[in-house]
């Protein structure tokens, strides 16, 4: 089982829902004494493992369940898993940090699930694809530039700590980004869409960065410069 140790990034986000979003535990400790370099500008460190999601955990069902790879893939056709299908994929083992926007950070998440990027092998791309869109239940969406869908540390996990995922937590399937903030990370993962130019994601729509890199402090769409993202839906 091959195993990475991340020590950059994430948070508990959700279909539906950012980490800043929804009730969070009450319990969360914040710890006297963290080693600063493991801790992003603005963060601060916590015991526990948050929940926070926007809506409610919806009923895993088992024979209606698939994850899907749909847009501009090479083939230009639709590839989909049923979850005992996704047994039978590569798996790896990634250890992370997880980084809530609104502050939260929780240290040495073990993760176990599929590398996003053996995905985009099994499923290549089109050439002039530059982001993907994951997609999860009740239509939560959440944009990626490539490289960030790409990155060594990302995976579509299965497991948490040696253990399946909590409902709450994603199960059957969450996406972890671990460089990036946590609302770039859904629970509930149903789908990736390839895309060839950029579209906002649900809270990218509603006021967070397009990019949501934690150690730059990349949390708001104010902060966006240039080249960061298209441009917000004006209401």
């Amino acid at each position: 089982m091959a195993r990475e140790h991340h020590t950059e990034s994430g948070s508990d986000s959700g279909a539906g829902a950012g980490a800043d979003f929804g009730s969070g535990t009450p319990s969360l400790t914040p710890t006297p004494h963290t080693p600063t370099p493991r801790i992003p500008p603005g963060q601060r460190h916590v015991h526990g493992w948050p929940v926070s999601h926007y809506g409610t955990v919806p009923r895993f069902r088992p024979e209606r369940w698939n994850l899907r790879v749909h847009g501009a893939t090479a083939d230009r056709a639709e590839h989909s898993w049923t979850f005992d299908e996704l047994a039978g994929l590569p798996r790896h083992t990634v250890v992370a940090d997880l980084h809530c926007a609104s502050g939260p950070t929780s240290t040495g998440h073990e993760w176990y699930g599929i590398p996003a990027a053996a995905l985009l092998e099994l499923v290549p791309p089109a050439p002039e694809v530059t982001h993907v869109m994951a997609w999860a239940e009740y239509g939560y969406s959440a944009n990626l530039r490539l490289a960030d869908f790409t990155a060594p540390g990302t995976l579509l996990a299965t497991h948490h700590d040696g253990e399946p995922l909590t409902a709450e937590h994603g199960f059957p399937l969450r996406l972890v980004v671990p460089h990036l903030y946590g609302y770039k990370s859904p629970k509930w993962l149903r789908a990736v869409e390839y895309l060839t130019e950029d579209r906002r994601g649900f809270w990218e729509q509603r006021g967070y960065h397009n990019i949501g890199d934690p150690w730059q402090e990349q949390r708001y769409s104010h902060q966006e410069r240039d080249g960061d993202g298209p441009g917000l839906p004006i209401n």
